[in-house]
């Protein structure tokens, strides 16, 4: 077996529009392509010992055991490894159970499809199944367990942390949609200008003044203090000479602390005598110079949560801690508490398995223990001197039981403060009494808390905590989406996107739209190059100032990753013609639909599809929507637009020189179309399509249709506003034209254009695209050869693995194949092919250049113009 390519998907897909997150490997089984499981001698029985879990797998039978008796009988080995991706991935603490297996139209060759949820764990478990069927195969031996192991530290190391992940989980509940900003826990919730940012639980509400009197917990303490709140005595050192001070006034038992420690770190509870206070001294001074030293207050470790100034939830903490049996050494009692099933590898369960560090060993030491003694029966033996999960720490949930007078003061500290999220930890016998009745006290106060200890205690009720940050984030009514138009489609998408994206900017919107020239906010250009694929739509959907998205999505981009976002309200189609066939087990017009459908697929229930009503495909995909659809037209008395018109339905027609909106027997004519610049005067008729398209979206979103008309007649084309559609360059004795068309419908549509052109010559620069197939090639030179009176050949940039002589063969064989005669000539470099287009030219002569480098096209006949401008000033 061999890996042809591995790659993940991101958003919604061909596979599935509501599983996003998926791994697809191209997969070529070679020589096992004829063995399927049932010709491998005992792969069944191998494959059941290796993964008796498997015995869930219903697969296509739907019962236990489905998978296995499909093994039985005889299955292929995409097949298998798909089902141990899934089984690995399960076992590593991660379940996830979407999978397909699907062979091409090549023999021998699989797309191997199966969920994840953690990327870098998904492509690990590619690569991870595809070995272990190997060793399967031959029966060899293998250690999944490692492969298992090293899933869980690449987990541990890329996932989201607990209190990250249970307020994305709830902005999913709420259908708030969110992107991860880089690899850490830095999260976007909401698209655009109605974004919401947090890391970790500091959000963007949270007050950085109130994050530096957190962290500074002398300073909190002296707030806290001032405000009449119970705080533990103590004050801060620096060296032996200041903690002998401290304790001359506080006394033992006593507590020492860095500075700026978190999670427990350099903590030293319960000091008794001095020498344990100097090594505890020494011992926090790893973290800071200063250290906090405060007399130890006896009873229970309480951590109290504030969200928005309002208590949501407490809990009371232990240390990590074993309980003797009278039998087993404290090495035995970790071993053995570590086999409970709530604790496993950092975070992926309700608790943390125990660890042995230096601060165990010293907790021991204190109590004259090593992990080889044997508790008596009952005794708690603690083994770390802070209580936090992480460590190893259990929690009870004790909100319910907090006095009245409690939550008024954490609330109070809250304000007092200023953190929007809160961590309050109270030392106390109980939190059923006011803490001045109890002699409890508060020890710190944290930003950044974390939620693990409340949405998942030991015991008691699990509190949902993540609720109120979204409540907070999200209150009733504001919304954390933007309107999103998609435009998908072989011909016409990147000038309907620009087309409608002038329209949305006109009636006052921000708009970010993205093309195949670039990404646009406002008309300002971001970034440069094709930038029709997820990561372009993402880079729109951070902008914090982008109120409206139109969004230019490629079949490319759909294919390498998906949609870059959850769904759309308004999904435009322009056409599906036959180009990039034979591409990426895109064979057929109906594979290139599904692959568009994507787009229609995400459009919201109560949104809009807008197919057009003239194109074959487009008609069969509405018949798989469950959204409305609405078609756009060049003909209005086609019997299909009858039929709609019959039913009351809404389309865009183009009708007595008009643009028109018809819905049942009514019409508005929106614009002369001779009147709108984009179709150049009326005569190109592929342009009035694409305003017919941007037209209806604008309608359909809402926008008045005078408002819609005063936009089409200031959308001018050229150079700058729509590069490479239609670029029409005026010379004194001669007129340039240059184009992005590149498959037979684009070459169609300039035929059409030209056949409506007055010229004394017509020349042609075309070039055939390496990743075409033969027919395409041909096609196009033929449609070249009836629109021009002589060709100029160019080398196309990109040939894809072909040579250049067979490009040139099969162009050739098209020109032949036109029934006209015309003249033709070679010239590989495009700016040399365009020198000499113009070096040719006389009175009247019509150039045409299809090009490919639309920039490099444009700046060489830009200068020829502006060169002749230049004479004819001086002339003047």
């Amino acid at each position: 077996m061999k890996i042809l390519k591995i790659q993940a998907l991101r958003g919604p897909n061909i596979w599935s529009i509501r599983r996003t997150k998926l791994i697809q490997m191209r997969l070529d089984l070679e020589e096992l392509e004829q063995q399927p499981t049932n010709l491998i001698p005992g792969f069944r029985e191998r494959i059941e010992t290796m993964f008796p879990t498997m015995i869930s797998h219903r697969c296509s039978e739907g019962v236990e055991g489905g998978f296995f008796y499909r093994v039985e009988k005889g299955t292929w080995m995409g097949h298998v490894i798909e089902h141990i991706a899934l089984e690995i991935q399960t076992l590593a603490g991660m379940e996830t159970g979407f999978g397909r297996t699907r062979q091409t139209k090549t023999d021998g060759i699989y797309n191997v499809v199966f969920s994840y949820i953690e990327e870098n764990v998904g492509l690990y478990a590619a690569e991870s199944a595809v070995r272990i069927a190997e060793s399967l195969i031959t029966d060899t031996p293998y250690d999944v367990e490692a492969d298992i192991m090293e899933m869980r530290r690449i987990r541990e190391r890329v996932r989201l942390g607990p209190s990250t992940a249970s307020i994305v989980e709830e902005a999913v509940a709420r259908d708030i949609p969110w992107i991860r900003l880089g690899t850490n826990s830095l999260i976007q919730l909401g698209y655009g200008i109605n974004q919401m940012r947090f890391q970790a639980t500091i959000t963007c509400k949270t007050s950085n003044i109130a994050v530096d009197i957190a962290c500074n917990k002398e300073e909190t303490k002296r707030m806290l203090d001032m405000a009449s709140i119970p705080v533990a005595k103590g004050s801060i050192c620096v060296d032996e000479e200041g903690l002998k001070q401290i304790i001359d006034q506080i006394g033992f038992p006593i507590v020492l602390k860095p500075l700026n420690g978190n999670h427990g770190k350099g903590a030293s509870i319960n000091v008794l005598n001095w020498e344990d206070a100097a090594s505890g001294l020494l011992h926090a001074q790893q973290y800071s110079r200063k250290v906090i030293v405060e007399r130890f207050i006896t009873g229970h470790d309480f951590r109290v949560l504030v969200i928005d100034n309002k208590v949501v939830a407490a809990a009371r903490r232990e240390p990590a801690h074993v309980i003797g049996d009278g039998s087993s050494s404290i090495q035995q009692l970790i071993e053995l508490t570590n086999q409970d099933p709530r604790r496993g590898y950092g975070h992926e369960n309700v608790l943390t398995e125990i660890t042995v560090d230096r601060d165990t060993e010293d907790i021991l030491a204190k109590k004259e223990y090593n992990l080889e003694t044997i508790p008596q029966k009952g005794e708690i033996v603690h083994l770390k001197s802070t209580a936090n999960l992480s460590t190893g720490g259990t929690s009870v949930d004790v909100t319910e039981m907090m006095h009245p007078e409690n939550i008024f003061l954490c609330e109070r500290i809250s304000r007092v403060i200023g953190l929007d999220v809160c961590g309050i930890d109270i030392m106390a016998q109980n939190l059923t009494q006011p803490l001045k009745e109890s002699g409890g006290a508060i020890l710190e106060v944290n930003a950044a808390p974390g939620f693990r200890m409340h949405l998942a205690p030991s015991e008691g009720l699990p509190r949902n905590v993540a609720a109120p940050i979204i409540d907070m984030l999200y209150p009733p009514g504001k919304p954390s989406r933007i309107p999103i138009i998609a435009v998908t489609g072989t011909n016409g998408k990147t000038t309907t996107t620009r087309l409608i994206a002038h329209i949305i900017k006109n009636n006052g919107y921000k708009v970010g739209f993205t093309t195949s020239d670039g990404i646009y906010i406002q008309n300002h250009m971001m970034e440069k190059g094709d930038t029709t694929g997820p990561l372009s739509a993402e880079y729109i959907l951070k902008d914090p100032t982008v109120e409206f998205a139109v969004l230019e999505a490629a079949r490319g981009g759909i294919l390498r990753a998906g949609l870059g976002f959850s769904r759309c309200d308004i999904g435009v189609i322009t056409n599906i013609q036959e180009d990039h066939l034979g591409l990426n087990d895109i064979e057929t017009l109906k594979d290139l639909a599904n692959v568009k459908m994507v787009v229609a697929r995400s459009i919201r229930k109560d949104g809009w599809a807008i197919l057009n009503a003239e194109d074959e495909m487009c008609l069969k995909v509405a018949k798989e929507l469950d959204c409305n659809v609405a078609y756009f037209s060049m003909t209005e008395d086609t019997p299909f637009v009858q039929k709609l018109a019959k039913e009351g339905k809404i389309v865009a027609v183009y009708e007595n020189g008009y643009i028109t909106i018809k819905k049942g027997s009514w019409k508005i004519r929106v614009e002369k179309a001779s009147l709108v610049p984009l179709t150049m005067g009326g005569k190109a008729r592929f342009m009035i399509a694409n305003a017919l398209a941007a037209t209806l979206a604008a309608y359909l979103w809402g926008f008045k249709t005078e408002d819609i008309s005063l936009s089409l007649q200031t959308f001018i084309p050229g150079a700058a506003q729509t590069p490479g559609r239609m670029n029409i360059f005026e010379f004194k004795r001669f007129k340039v034209l240059i184009d992005f068309a590149h498959n037979p419908a684009g070459y169609r549509g300039i035929e059409e254009f030209m056949q409506n052109i007055d010229a004394s010559r017509k020349i042609g620069i075309i070039a055939g695209v390496g990743d075409r197939r033969d027919e395409d090639i041909r096609e196009c030179a033929k449609i070249a050869a009836r629109m021009f009176d002589h060709i100029i050949i160019r080398q196309e940039k990109h040939l894809r693995g072909r040579q250049e002589e067979e490009i040139l063969q099969l162009l050739l064989e098209g020109i032949n194949d036109s029934g006209r005669t015309v003249t033709w000539e070679t010239i590989p470099k495009e700016i040399e092919a365009l020198k000499h287009a113009i070096s040719i030219a006389q009175d009247g002569t019509y150039i045409v250049a299809l090009s490919d480098v639309i920039t490099n096209a444009i700046q060489v006949v830009q200068q020829y113009l502006d060169k002749e401008n230049e004479e004819d000033i001086i002339l003047s």
